[in-house]
């Protein structure tokens, strides 16, 4: 399957970053349209599940369907692929973020612009 994609390199450690992209708690601190998550989990995790809730107060049901810790992880919400998130250390300190969205969605692209730069502004502030 094709993928649109949205990167952007991030003064920051790999491990910080992958903190802030698979804690379930900082999502709705750099995600554009999501306002909460409730799963019985704390982080990504395949086969996780759970619900989100997005801009207009709709919560929709999740599955995490791929991971590979401390470097990627992707889902389906409501059983359709959404976006994929990668994180890969560059050295000296900063890193690249990666995100997809499946082709049929790529409009999507300009919210995980803004994803990214949300992103990137909490992990150069720091802890």
């Amino acid at each position: 399957m094709k993928h649109a994609r949205a990167s952007l390199e991030i003064s920051a450690t790999a491990d910080e970053v992958w903190r802030l992209i698979s804690e379930f708690d900082y999502w709705p601190q750099w995600g554009p349209t999501v306002l909460a998550v409730a799963s019985n989990a704390a982080a990504v995790g395949h086969g996780v599940t759970g619900r989100v809730k997005t801009i207009g107060g709709l919560w929709l049901p999740f599955t995490i369907v791929e991971v590979e810790p401390g470097r990627s992880w992707s889902w389906k919400v409501a059983g359709v692929p959404m976006t994929g998130h990668s994180v890969t250390d560059l050295g000296d300190g900063k890193i690249m973020v990666e995100f997809t969205v499946p082709m049929l969605l790529a409009p999507y692209v300009l919210v995980l612009r803004r994803g990214l730069s949300n992103l990137k502004r909490m992990a150069e502030a720091g802890p």
